[in-house]
């Protein structure tokens, strides 16, 4: 009878074992089936029998195929056990270059008042959108160049994610509304954190994205919310085009023009009053 290593209520083989103890010296709760091959040295069919076996016992969560969550020891024999939704995203990514973002962002840096039910993330290489564990994940493709803007987020004492810094998340909101909620809910970010937002920033981030829509929304809430004055968002205005944009991308073709920033007002400036929070 092979020896066997207790951890609390499970029981580990030695191959188990040694899995275990090399995921966990590296901090790695969530692995893949190349990790298995990798650490333990069996053969592709063999990890996949030992992954198996330890699934069975309830000491791992599939993911989705090739992907696995490690099950805490201290949750005795609970067989379903998702780690941090942020750190499964930063796996998806693989290799590539990632960051939180959108909606996410918004919500990790307490810029909304309602939770978001999908995690959404800037990577340099295209991820399908996929359910994993209950929850939604949404990858936004970016160029090396766009990537910038980019702060670590502790997620405990030992392990962190990539996410845009309070500017950036701004800025992909203006960028793209609706994986936020609404041109509304980017205003409302906007108004909350306006003590802590680096306006220059702000103009210097939109500048660097170069992005016509952008420019026009971020200049118009500023003026709006007289968050900068005139000199500073010059460099926005000497940016613009003929071309006009609607403020909200999801809402229709309505409302008045203001030519200054080349916009369409289809949000009232009254909605976005109303989005002032504290």
């Amino acid at each position: 009878m092979s020896e066997e290593y207790h951890f609390g209520l499970k029981t580990l083989g030695p191959r188990a074992a040694q899995l275990f103890t090399e995921l966990n010296e590296l901090r790695r709760t969530t692995f893949t089936l190349a990790d298995v091959v990798s650490i333990t040295g069996l053969s592709a069919a063999a990890a996949r029998s030992l992954v198996h076996k330890t699934q069975q016992r309830g000491l791992i969560t599939r993911l989705k195929p090739g992907l696995y969550n490690l099950v805490p020891f201290e949750l005795g024999r609970a067989t379903k056990y998702i780690d941090s939704p942020y750190l499964i995203a930063r796996e998806l990514a693989g290799a590539a270059s990632y960051f939180l973002s959108h909606g996410t962002a918004f919500e990790l840096h307490r810029m909304v008042t309602q939770p978001n039910f999908t995690v959404y993330a800037s990577c340099t290489r295209r991820v399908r959108p996929q359910t994993i564990g209950g929850y939604n994940f949404q990858f936004i493709h970016i160029t090396p160049k766009q990537e910038f803007g980019v702060v670590k987020h502790w997620i405990d004492k030992e392990r962190f994610v990539m996410i845009s810094d309070m500017e950036r998340t701004i800025i992909d909101g203006l960028r793209h509304p609706a994986f936020v909620g609404g041109i509304t809910d980017v205003a409302k970010g906007l108004w909350m954190k306006r003590a802590t937002l680096i306006s220059e920033k702000l103009i210097e981030y939109a500048q660097r994205l170069d992005v016509g829509a952008v420019v026009r929304r971020l200049g118009y809430l500023l003026e709006h919310y007289e968050l900068a004055d005139e000199s500073a968002l010059e460099p926005l205005r000497n940016m613009l085009t003929a071309t006009y944009q609607r403020l909200d991308p999801l809402l229709p073709a309505e409302g008045t023009h203001v030519s200054r920033w080349r916009l369409q007002l289809n949000v009232t400036p009254e909605e976005l009053d109303a989005a002032r929070v504290g």
